[in-house]
This record gives C-alpha cells, sequence and structure tokens, in this order.
C-alpha cells in the first residue's frame, strides 16, 4: 500500500508540473471566449454570406437544407481561406514579421469574390481596430502591433489573429473559437432569414460544433499554395445579393 501511494503521488506531482499553469490557461480560454462572441462589435451579427441569396433562390428553405449549407461553406469555403490565413498569421504576429502579415492581408483582399464579401472584411477589419484601440491598456498592445503593420485596410481574419495571439492560446484552439463565433452568426442568419426557430438553431450550432474540429485541423495542414478562395456558386449568390430587393443583412 505504501509503494502504491508513493507511485501515485509522484504521478500527480509531475502531471500538475508538466502542465499549463491553471491561470494561464484560463486566461487563454476567457479571451478566446471573449474573441468568439456575438457581442465583439465588429459587425458580424449583420452578415449572412450569401445565405439570405441562397434562401431568396430556394436553395436554402428548411433546417436540413441550411444545415447542410453552413457545413459545406464552413468545409469548402471558411477551413480553406480564413482559417488558413488566420492560422499562418498568429505565428507570424508572435515573431514580429510583418511583411508576412502584409502578404496574408494582401491575399485576403485580393481574393474575395465580390464586392460584399471584399467590404465585409474591410468593415469588420477596422472594427476589430478600433475595438483594440478603445481598449487602451486592456488590449495587451493590439491596437499597437495592427497600427505597426500598416495595414490599409486591416482584414477581418489577420486583425482577428492579432487578437488571438496576444491571447497565450494555442493557434488550434484560436482556429476553434474562430469558426464557433462564425457559426454562431451564420445560425443566426439562418434563424431570421429562412426563417427557423430557436431550437433548430441549436440542433445546426451541435452539428457545426461537431464538424470544427476536422475543419481546423483542414486549415493548419495548409501550406500557401493550397490555400483558397474559389466557391463560385456563393460568389453568384452574394453579386445578387447587392440588388436583391427585399434584405435583412448586408451580404
Amino acid at each position: 500500500m505504501a509503494t502504491r501511494a508513493t507511485v501515485t503521488t509522484r504521478t500527480t506531482t509531475t502531471a500538475m508540473t508538466t502542465a499549463e499553469p491553471p491561470t494561464r490557461a484560463a486566461g487563454g480560454l476567457l479571451h478566446l471566449l471573449w474573441l468568439a462572441s456575438p457581442t465583439l462589435p465588429v459587425g458580424g451579427f449583420s452578415y449572412s454570406e450569401g445565405l439570405e441569396a441562397a434562401v431568396d433562390a430556394g436553395l436554402v428553405t428548411d433546417e436540413a437544407s441550411a444545415a447542410g449549407w453552413l457545413v459545406d461553406q464552413l468545409h469548402l469555403g471558411l477551413a480553406r481561406c480564413d482559417l488558413a490565413v488566420v492560422a499562418q498569421a498568429i505565428p507570424a504576429w508572435q515573431a514580429g514579421d510583418q511583411p508576412r502579415i502584409r502578404q496574408l492581408n494582401a491575399w485576403v483582399l485580393s481574393t474575395r469574390e465580390t464586392h460584399e464579401f471584399r467590404l465585409q472584411t474591410e468593415q469588420m477589419g477596422r472594427s476589430m481596430l478600433e475595438w483594440a484601440r478603445s481598449l487602451g491598456e486592456l488590449g495587451e498592445g493590439v491596437f499597437e502591433q495592427l497600427l505597426a503593420a500598416g495595414l490599409n485596410p486591416p482584414c477581418y481574419p489577420v486583425a482577428m489573429a492579432c487578437a488571438a495571439a496576444r491571447s497565450g492560446a494555442s493557434t488550434r484552439d484560436s482556429l476553434l473559437g474562430f469558426a464557433f463565433g462564425w457559426a454562431e452568426n451564420m445560425v443566426q442568419a439562418a434563424i431570421k432569414s429562412v426563417p427557423l426557430g430557436q431550437s433548430a438553431g441549436q440542433r445546426m450550432l451541435a452539428r457545426l460544433a461537431r464538424e470544427i474540429p476536422a475543419a481546423a485541423d483542414h486549415a493548419l495542414a495548409l501550406e500557401d499554395g493550397e490555400r483558397q478562395a474559389f466557391t463560385p456558386g456563393l460568389a453568384i449568390l452574394s453579386a445578387r445579393h447587392e440588388t436583391q430587393y427585399s434584405r435583412l443583412f448586408r451580404s
């Protein structure tokens, strides 16, 4: 019994010394929850990213079609583009590699497939900059880093990566937070535009939550030449949405 107790004590001690400090882990988690929150004043709630046009065209009509649409958009669009950019921008911000940051920012701006999508990433990027400015010293240098990089304008994925890089959280966890924040906004867009009930929205969010880890892992594995912004069907819908007669969302 004494031997077993000694082994147990040693194992516990080793686990405690090799684990991430609780305060640091909690701080990183709380920071990611903050960044993923729909209350972050970047305007994500005002965009449907083509979903409203898909509803208008009769392509999304109920919970099943809305969930399928968003899962496809997660894997075929977000994982290959914005998530991949965030995955590469976080270590660049941490290393202070401004040329790399500017390269990633320029790539995002040049590959947006419609005017709406370009305006969205610019507006949300500028809002991230203003959010960081408003925090002052509480912003942990995010505003100063964004300003020093000379991004004109900063796109949303690169600006969000800057805030995530200062959180102390891992890159993968940051991608999970970024994707879940996107999922919450898109589910709310589906609820309003289809329309659907809150229970349907929760089921859709649960399905997206199961899919997000694989999307994050895909994004982490992509090299520069493997990133892509190629969703022609979505681009056509977004272009149509720009002149759609009745709409709730900016895109």
